[in-house]
């Protein structure tokens, strides 16, 4: 036993620990997504290769074979929100700082939001981080005006030509609305959520963008961060939660609950 560990260098170490972070990263990339139970479908069938090779079923194993000789390019077509999402990750500097919005911001989104849900008005707004949304905003309408809550209300009034879309918040100011969002494909979505939640959760997978909900049939306010979604139950939820993402998740030092007197 110590004259294998005298052959154990330094960079046997770093080479477990740096093999160790990417597993890690592998699996905090496909957590709570589809791509779960893909991972678990492929391990399942290099099993039954192994077994087959043990048992010495020669026609299993040439179709196990000749499946797992197009393994590569199955995963990159399966996997390949997850890739991209990992690659932007990875790709992201990191002296790079979260697009974070102040108090007052803070406060006339989720003051919209709970005057929304009284009413029965669904909404869907979007809070840009690092990952950029271009993609997403081509089909929605360029506002850049100021964000308050009068205005997020007119936006998503049901008589407003936008109110169908998503409202994206960048750098504090409303940039777009109107914006369509690409839908989950995750099967294992609740069926009681419908398009509003789908889409979401859909631009959640792809992103790190955090995406609050209003439903105008329950009148529940859910917050959606990478496939996840939360309800919460008044305003005191909603802005420990935000606290959570915005304030303890970025060092910043101004805090969400000022407004509301909470100590």
């Amino acid at each position: 036993m110590f004259d294998s560990l005298s052959y154990f260098r330094w960079q046997d170490v770093l080479d477990i620990l740096v093999v160790a972070f990417v597993i890690h990263q592998a699996i905090s990339v496909i957590r709570g997504t589809r791509s779960v139970q893909m991972v678990v479908g492929i391990g399942i069938l290099t099993a039954v290769y192994f077994l087959a090779s043990v048992l010495d079923l020669s026609a299993l194993m040439w179709v196990m074979q000749t499946f797992l000789s197009s393994i590569l390019l199955i995963v990159i077509i399966v996997f390949q929100k997850d890739i991209r999402r990992a690659l932007t990750q990875v790709g992201r500097s990191p002296f790079q700082k979260h697009t974070e919005i102040v108090d007052k911001q803070m406060e006339e989104i989720i003051r919209t939001l709970f005057y929304l849900s009284k009413r029965r008005i669904g909404a869907l707004i979007v809070i840009e981080r690092d990952t950029s949304l271009g993609d997403f905003i081509e089909s929605g309408f360029k506002l850049d005006a100021l964000l308050t809550k009068e205005l997020l209300i007119s936006i998503f009034m049901p008589v407003s030509p936008l109110h169908d879309g998503a409202a994206l918040i960048n750098q504090g100011r409303i940039q777009h609305a109107g914006c369509i969002l690409p839908l989950t494909q995750n099967p294992y979505i609740n069926k009681r959520y419908g398009t509003r939640h789908r889409a979401a959760i859909g631009l959640s997978e792809e992103t790190d963008a955090v995406v609050l909900v209003v439903s105008e049939e329950t009148q529940e306010i859910s917050i959606v961060r990478h496939g996840a979604l939360t309800t919460v139950a008044d305003e005191i939820s909603l802005t420990k939660s935000l606290n959570a993402i915005f304030v303890a998740g970025s060092g910043t030092s101004y805090s969400l609950k000022n407004w509301m007197g909470l100590k």
